[in-house]
């Protein structure tokens, strides 16, 4: 799937079992979902400063109190459109409050782009971005699209279980996966990687992580599941190499990252 399928043909199998004719494609791609006025000013009632899923948790929280009246608090009568309205705005909730942390103003949907391609329109605004990523952002969707067990969804199916609507469950895997044990591990990938790009020693920060008197952990080394070599990186890894390959633009984190695994794969330590 995640070599040869988009991400919507992904979405129509989770939803209804099949992958998607030609037309059934086109006719999600089409599909639009505004998002209210009200969830907006949630964004905006945000300082520059608010850590983006606070913000996002704000979001669903509010989409909760909107269609309380609409569905109530039985889970049994949200239907399939349902599930369809929160998969359409939350790519537009995220790249809002993107936007907003970054003080940008918010961008309009591209109604012919892929699912991917809209979000990264509404997120970046460039041509070249979304040419480059729109492929590699399709694999990531899939590959995470299900993914067994893991805390976030235990999370929003523990709180569907109780009867929640499906934005308060919503909320609360957001919640989960905040967590830096879970989610939250990328953000922290990122900062070790900027982290590493201000040093320029990726090796002593090998030796540090080896060093068990040390609290100094490598993000992203290390999984509850795999506990060798993750099946998803591989796929990553590839897209990572494609990318690195086209970009006009030097990647000195992706570099890095890239250097990273190297050195780990070949200790044993890890």
């Amino acid at each position: 799937l995640a070599e040869n399928y988009d991400f919507t043909s992904v979405i129509h199998l989770l939803l209804y079992g099949t992958l998607p004719t030609p037309e059934q494609h086109k006719e999600f791609l089409l599909k639009t979902h505004k998002v209210s006025e009200q969830v907006v000013n949630v964004i905006k009632a945000f300082p520059n400063s608010a850590h983006p899923m606070s913000i996002l948790i704000a979001c669903f929280a509010s989409l909760a109190a909107s269609y309380h009246e609409q569905y109530g608090n039985n889970v049994n009568s949200q239907d399939l459109n349902f599930g369809i309205s929160a998969i359409l705005q939350v790519p537009v909730i995220v790249a809002m409050i993107y936007r907003h942390i970054n003080d940008q103003e918010f961008i309009n949907a591209d109604s012919e782009s892929s699912y991917s391609g809209k979000f990264l329109k509404m997120m970046f605004n460039s041509s070249e971005k979304i040419h480059l990523f729109t492929k590699a952002l399709d694999k990531i969707f899939t590959l995470h699209a299900d993914h067994e067990q893991n805390a976030s969804t235990a999370s929003v199916r523990l709180s569907g279980s109780a009867g929640s609507n499906l934005f308060a469950s919503l909320a609360a895997g957001v919640t989960a996966l905040w967590g830096p044990a879970h989610g939250g591990a990328n953000e922290a990938v990122i900062n070790m990687l900027k982290e590493l790009e201000q040093s320029g020693n990726v090796d002593q920060f090998v030796i540090k992580a080896k060093d068990d008197k040390d609290p100094f952990k490598l993000m992203g080394f290390g999984h509850r599941v795999h506990k060798n070599y993750d099946p998803r990186a591989r796929i990553l890894k590839d897209t990572c190499h494609e990318i690195l390959g086209k970009s006009a633009q030097n990647n000195k984190l992706l570099e890095i990252a890239v250097k990273l695994e190297e050195i780990a794969l070949k200790d044993e330590y890890f």
